[in-house]
């Protein structure tokens, strides 16, 4: 049950493996010779290349662009000041640095799994280079053997078996986000060294992609005429704000009857139980795990429930564990109220539209007063909406919640900032069509009408039934606790956008099917804290300060529950840092490889920054999610260029201009 056990018992350190100490070694060596040539930047240079308000500590340079552990890692070190530790130092002073006690699993919890016969995984060959399998776990860890749920696995072998450290297990975050997907994807944004030395693990949580499918309604149909009024970024009008409670009613209720027994056994803990058994399955003593975005939360459910038995645990992208349940009286409030994902989406767009001024109108387009040209968009939309007659397209209609979904889709890339200037001087065009040539507001229809048709077909399905919402409402409406009243949620989110502007609305809504009128379905055994148990090893917290779904308050305030764990920060674009920077890349592949911590306060700078010339190298974009796009493309060879992980997003892509 939740809040089970806190004693303590001492752990004894585990030896290090010859292959581990000989990388740290080699790591210390090569950072030895790369070190006289890394450029350094002053905190002037810095202020005036990139106008962050965050100061760059002592010790810290600029990124570069290598993706190698000899590179990356060492140079993401040395950019956070910190020291490789000899090979022949002892485990207790060097790189793991684990604590002499570490709290214990609770016996309660330590009986739910450890009963669990080990399951024995039969690997098939899958997807071109990968291996897949399928187990049955129990429904309920409380009945073990009771009814069961099929959960799907997928792992991309490590290349180099002789100096296998063991299971890297992955999770890209959603809710609802696949981890098999994630995992084939490996190859495609892990370092080479990481690839060498792990076996990279993907779990489909229960109910989502290839385990078990939750299902909250009979058919398609019957699932579609639900749906009708969900089909918008957010609520506007009073009208829209009836059809999204009505809809938001019905999928709460669906979920709560007809999804059942599953809906009632989601929660993050049933996964990270889940992953427990599946961690002794595949023989790994202890877990590995990188986890992105809500896959955060998943990192420090387990790192809760089953404190002595982590090796390394790396978050990133960081929900606040206090925020996503809900604590004490703030079980009312909205679950944004207490994330405050929104606030941090406004910070970015602010920080873009400051820097578009300061840049010119050479490298942005509205930088003659961004702030008022964004503002003059918005309110223009507001009152009503923008229509587009196309000969190619036919008529598209732009609402005010298409143009801040798509602002918000666009602060999840790091080059997301020119996708903001454009929109913006797009519509400005349409709606002020005097201002602008005749050629300039054809150009401008042409564009959005393109890009209108392209958000339409990545939006089009009928069959087979997808489950998406219902997966992230699965564990969101059940691991949290949500406000009593479905009817509320125009006022509450209304208040949500006084304080955040635009994006408070956006962020609130996702969760009204959540309101404890409609969804009634609950999981007994799901687990509501203490999040500050003691680790065997420590974790690695790290937190963008532009990142638009995860605020990076929520990283500090993680870091500070935990104990024994470090923080790393960011200073990049996107959601989540890894991919962003060889800085915050290498600190991360260093910590999973041979648990070396950056130093303390330790800042990472991404390589792509708002209307600054970009490095000579192709644009980064982020892996395919699709296994069938990824089988097709093949295992990339050793060497290739990396791409950004395929982190999934926490809100459904709507609106008709939201790309994903």
């Amino acid at each position: 049950m939740p809040g089970d056990g806190t004693e303590k018992t001492s752990v004894d350190h585990e030896k290090f493996v010859t292959s581990v100490e000989k990388i740290g070694c080699f790591t210390a060596f090569v950072g030895l010779l790369v070190l006289p040539f890394v450029p350094r930047v002053t905190e002037a240079e810095r202020v005036a290349l990139f106008g962050s308000p965050h100061p760059l500590p002592e010790g810290i340079h600029m990124p570069r662009t290598s993706r190698s552990l000899a590179a990356a890692g060492v140079a993401g070190l040395f950019l956070a000041g910190s020291v490789v530790a000899p090979a022949t130092a002892s485990p207790s002073s060097a790189n793991w640095g684990r604590p002499t006690t570490s709290d214990r699993t609770s016996p309660a919890e330590a009986k739910r799994v450890d009963r669990v016969p080990t399951p024995k995984l039969d690997w098939y060959a899958c997807y071109d280079y990968a291996e897949c399998a399928t187990v049955d776990l129990p429904l309920d860890y409380d009945q073990p053997k009771g009814a069961t749920t099929e959960v799907a696995l997928l792992r991309v072998k490590a290349r180099d078996r002789q100096a296998r450290i063991g299971s890297l297990f992955v999770n890209p975050g959603g809710p609802g986000g696949s981890g098999t997907d994630i995992a084939l994807a490996a190859p495609y944004f892990l370092s080479d060294e990481v690839l060498d030395r792990f076996d990279v693990v993907g779990i489909d949580p229960r109910g989502v992609a290839a385990s078990q499918n939750v299902k909250c309604f009979p058919s398609v149909k019957d699932q579609t005429r639900a749906y009708a009024g969900l089909n918008v970024a957010f609520p506007w009008t009073k009208a829209e704000e009836n059809a999204y409670i009505a809809s938001s009613r019905a999928v709460g209720k669906a979920c709560s009857i007809t999804g059942k027994p599953l809906t009632g056994a989601m929660s993050t803990a049933e996964v990270a139980r889940d992953m427990d058994v599946l961690r002794r399955a595949v023989g790994d003593k202890k877990l590995s795990y990188l986890g992105f975005s809500y896959g955060s939360a998943l990192g420090q459910y387990y790192a809760n429930m089953f404190p002595d038995r982590v090796r390394a645990v790396v978050i990133d992208g960081v929900l606040d564990p206090n925020a996503w349940v809900g604590q004490g009286k703030a079980r009312d409030q909205l679950q944004e109220t207490r994330l405050r994902s929104a606030d941090g989406a406004y910070k970015a767009l602010r920080e873009i539209l400051d820097r578009c001024k300061k840049a010119g109108t050479e490298k942005c387009s509205i930088a003659a007063n961004p702030v008022a040209a964004y503002e003059k968009v918005a309110k223009r939309l507001q009152k009503a909406p923008l229509v587009i007659e196309d000969p190619g397209f036919g008529t598209v209609t732009i609402k005010y919640s298409d143009f801040v979904g798509a602002s918000l889709g666009a602060l999840y890339s790091p080059n997301g900032y020119s996708d903001i200037d454009a929109i913006t001087a797009e519509l400005l065009a349409l709606i002020e069509p005097t201002s602008v040539s005749p050629a300039r507001r054809a150009e401008a229809s042409k564009s959005l009408t393109a890009r209108a048709e392209r958000a339409r077909q990545q939006r089009r399905f009928d069959f087979p039934y997808n489950n998406g919402l219902e997966t992230f409402l699965g564990v969101d409406c059940t691991d949290g606790y949500h406000p009593k009243k479905v009817a509320d949620w125009p006022a509450l989110s209304a208040a949500e956008d006084k304080r955040a502007p635009y994006f408070g609305r956006a962020w609130a809504w996702a969760t009204a099917s959540c309101g404890r009128d409609a969804w009634t379905v609950r999981d007994e055994d799901a687990y509501t804290g203490p999040f500050n148990r003691k680790t065997a090893a420590p974790v690695l917290v790290v937190g963008n300060y532009w990142d638009p779904a995860t605020n990076y308050d929520a990283a500090v305030s993680s870091a500070k529950l935990l104990p024994n764990s470090r923080l790393l920060s960011s200073d990049n674009w996107g959601h989540t840092a890894y991919g962003t920077s060889d800085c915050a890349t290498g600190a991360i592949d260093a910590y999973l490889l041979n648990g070396t911590l950056p130093k303390k306060g330790t800042v990472c700078v991404g390589d792509v920054q708002p209307f600054m010339d970009l490095p000579e190298e192709p644009e980064v974009t982020r892996a395919a999610e699709s296994k069938s796009t990824l089988a097709r493309e093949g295992r990339p060879a050793r060497g290739e260029p990396k791409r950004l992980p395929p982190v999934v997003a926490p809100l459904p892509a709507v609106g008709i201009l939201t790309l994903r």
